[in-house]
């Protein structure tokens, strides 16, 4: 989940906006509100659909109410619960044909070919596994907002990769590189695990550039040079901008509205 401070969801930006109309977000579809607090989409290129993690209830709470649903391209809702068996899901990752969710303190794996949970991967002492991201040899990393850490996954076995964080949340690897959101800022992890900021943002756009939602429902555009451009204000609509997904490709931003219980598609101009 890529927290604001009304809880740990959605990061707000601490430095200056800087407003210009060089990019936009233009509305192509929303789905039927039949999702359950959908907090975040993920885009499958090879299977062309979308991943929906539904929390159901309390953010943090172990109820077992929460699942992933599937959602088509074009916005219509394939499965609400396609696979059940968790408690408040959020960011997920692909590798291969496992789909790994970030469940409060374990980290589920599901089998996208048939539609089943096959393996959960305990993490010991996390409290509030957020986001997840997965490398391309398959190792994955997720934050836990409320420990304040990043932990590693490989072949199963889970280490402490970074503590003593801030405010982690977003986690996002773009070749042999590790970026996270800490606190507002978006910085790239060394090779002595030392945090270098870049600026504020999340989903990669291209070169240096990202897309970053904010729980509270704001989305901007932040350039590799620390400038950002706001995209989308929900605010008064009361509909929040939580783990946003992002096919490339077709320039196409994935919005989660979380209570709104729907998932808006925008192409990025």
């Amino acid at each position: 989940m890529k927290k604001s401070a009304i809880a740990v969801f959605m990061l707000m930006f601490l430095a200056t906006i800087a407003f210009s109309q060089e990019h936009q977000l233009v509305k192509k579809w929303e789905t039927d509100t039949l999702l359950k607090v959908p907090e975040s989409v993920l885009y499958d290129a090879e299977n062309k659909i979308l991943y929906v993690t539904n929390i159901d209830g309390q953010p943090w709470e172990k109820d077992n109410k929460g699942s992933v649903g599937k959602v088509g391209l074009d916005g219509k809702i394939i499965a609400v619960d396609w696979v059940s068996g968790f408690n408040a899901p959020k960011g997920m990752g692909l590798y291969k044909n496992n789909l790994y969710v970030a469940d409060v303190d374990k980290v589920g794996v599901i089998d996208t070919k048939k539609g089943v949970l096959t393996q959960t991967i305990p993490v010991t002492g996390a409290e509030g596994l957020n986001d997840l991201t997965v490398d391309k040899k398959g190792v994955i990393y997720v934050s836990d907002s409320k420990t304040k850490k990043v932990h590693r996954i490989e072949n199963g076995q889970v280490t402490t990769w970074l503590e003593n964080l801030k405010g982690p949340n977003g986690v996002f690897i773009e070749g042999n590189d590790l970026y996270l959101l800490d606190a507002g800022s978006l910085n790239k992890v060394e090779k002595d695990k030392s945090l270098t900021k870049l600026a504020d943002g999340l989903e990669h756009v291209t070169g240096k550039d990202y897309i970053v939602s904010c729980w509270i429902g704001t989305v901007y555009y932040v350039k590799g040079d620390g400038t950002k451009q706001m995209l989308l204000d929900t605010r008064e609509q009361k509909s929040n901008t939580a783990d946003i997904g992002y096919d490339a490709k077709n320039r196409i931003v994935y919005i989660p509205t979380f209570f709104k219980n729907k998932i808006v598609a925008y192409e990025l101009k």
